[in-house]
């Protein structure tokens, strides 16, 4: 069966020789002015549309990596509203770590999300502006822009907010709009100018509102944003003037070459004006390292004094130097602003725990729970500070709602089976020990089902929990 020598659409049976579609026959007619634009436009199967791809289209696997890593994120922390998970161990993207060596997370950040209604409205946009891009561009050439947007993304959002992290697949999905904004300004799809444009200042309308509600709006990396759109706004330009047809792979590899080359030498540039050293994520945070970023931080707080992240990630920094009372400030700054910030409230009931502030942490895991009552950690929380007060009925109450909720969550059983042991419910004690041996094992979970046996009378066992609680800590100590 012959194929359009102008588009590649399927011709009409018992049709023979360079032959072109009734739908280039009428477009063609309307580049000469011989036709209205509205003119009603043969129906006929897209030429984009080919043979032999897998019935599940990129796009929807796209999507269901993002849904798969958030749903990972969230069951990990018990949470889905706000920042579930530690997004920097997940691999958020961040100036002292991805400018240090961990170039990684510029890959990784775009999979990752920052609560329900982050991943709801990006996953809207993808579906969308991703089967459109995938459509017109091919499979592959759909992924190479999505990831190189994406990772050019990453880059601008280091470069003018290296201690913010950043996570989310709007950067990519930024490019993807630019790639078609320049594309169908540009580029020749065979449409007819009518649907040409219309779909046009849909794009536009898109990325300039969505910018704007960026600028007015805290907490939004608008610097990802406008990344990804000039980066995708690049690549569509290039595809439509150097590559438009399909059946030119080289030129479009050269083209995304040339792109990855420019993303390199950009991403360099960054890491040396922002001055992090190549050893630096390897080595960790060093204190001068720290003094910078906390340094940083504070000056963007003194631009942007309602700046949430900036706000937050400062709060992080001094944590992680160990002043916890300049921490625990910066999240009561975050609270005043973002009452409903679950993120900030749970991180501050961590800190007063860690500090033996029960009443403090108390207040704040029974004020998390009045706005989310399945948050598992929340109720762990508040079940230490219950235990830290001797209040172990209470505890146990809270620990067992915590495992009704996420019964693969560590290190709960421990803490249920010592406040069982305060209260000289020995069996029971002994059942949670042996529980949480299922999913792992050290040197203080052998000493307590050790003073459990004993106190059962079960010297043997007992015996036995010690010595292998004194080669669990030999092991940690060589």
């Amino acid at each position: 069966m012959a194929n359009c020598v102008r588009c590649g659409r399927q011709l009409p049976g018992l049709t023979f020789g360079k032959k072109i579609c009734q739908w280039c026959v009428q477009h063609e007619k309307y580049q000469r002015g011989e036709i209205v634009d509205d003119a009603p436009q043969p129906v006929m199967r897209t030429p984009w549309v080919r043979r032999g791809e897998s019935a599940i289209s990129l796009t929807q696997i796209l999507f269901g990596a993002n849904l798969a890593v958030f749903l990972a994120t969230a069951y990990a922390s018990s949470t889905v509203m706000d920042f579930p998970g530690d997004v920097l161990l997940w691999g958020a993207n961040v100036g002292p770590y991805t400018l240090s060596g961990q170039w990684w997370r510029l890959l990784s950040y775009m999979f990752l999300h920052g609560g329900l209604m982050h991943i709801a409205f990006n996953m809207w946009c993808l579906w969308n502006l991703g089967a459109l891009c995938e459509s017109l561009y091919g499979r592959w050439t759909f992924a190479a822009i999505y990831l190189t947007t994406g990772i050019g993304a990453g880059i601008a959002s280091v470069g003018w907010n290296p201690h913010v992290f950043s996570v989310g697949a709007s950067g990519a999905i930024f490019g993807l709009a630019g790639a078609l904004i320049a594309s169908f300004y540009l580029g020749e799809f065979s449409v007819p100018k009518a649907a040409l444009s219309g779909t046009l200042r849909s794009l536009l309308f898109f990325a300039g509102f969505n910018l704007f509600f960026g600028q007015v709006v805290g907490g939004i990396d608008n610097a990802c944003h406008i990344g990804g759109l000039i980066v995708g706004l690049i690549i569509g330009a290039m595809i439509a003037r150097l590559a438009p047809a399909h059946d030119k792979p080289l030129r479009r590899a050269a083209i995304f070459f040339v792109v990855a080359l420019a993303l390199l030498g950009s991403a360099l540039g960054v890491q040396r004006w922002r001055g992090f050293s190549s050893h630096f994520g390897r080595a960790g945070i060093s204190e001068r390292n720290m003094d910078q970023m906390i340094a940083a931080l504070k000056e963007t707080i003194r631009e942007r004094p309602s700046d949430i992240q900036a706000h937050s990630a400062l709060a992080r920094a001094y944590f992680a130097k160990g002043e916890l009372d300049q921490g625990e400030d910066e999240l009561k700054r975050v609270l005043q602003m973002q009452p409903q910030n679950s993120s900030a409230r749970m991180n501050l009931g961590a800190a007063y725990l860690s500090q033996e502030k029960s009443k403090e942490a108390q207040q704040e895991f029974t004020e998390l729970l009045k706005q989310e009552p399945n948050n598992a950690q929340a109720h762990v929380g508040l079940g230490m500070a219950l235990a830290d007060e001797q209040n172990h009925p209470a505890a146990i109450e809270e620990y067992k709602t915590a495992l009704r909720l996420a019964p693969q969550a560590s290190d709960v059983h421990y803490r249920l089976g010592v406040s069982l042991a305060q209260l000289k419910q020995y069996d029971d004690a002994i059942a949670a020990f042996l529980k949480e041996r299922e999913s792992g094992d050290d040197f203080e979970l052998e000493n307590a089902l050790a003073d459990a046996y004993q106190a059962k009378g079960m010297t043997q066992q007992a015996e036995d929990a010690r010595s292998k609680a004194a080669e669990l800590k030999k092991k940690a100590t060589d």
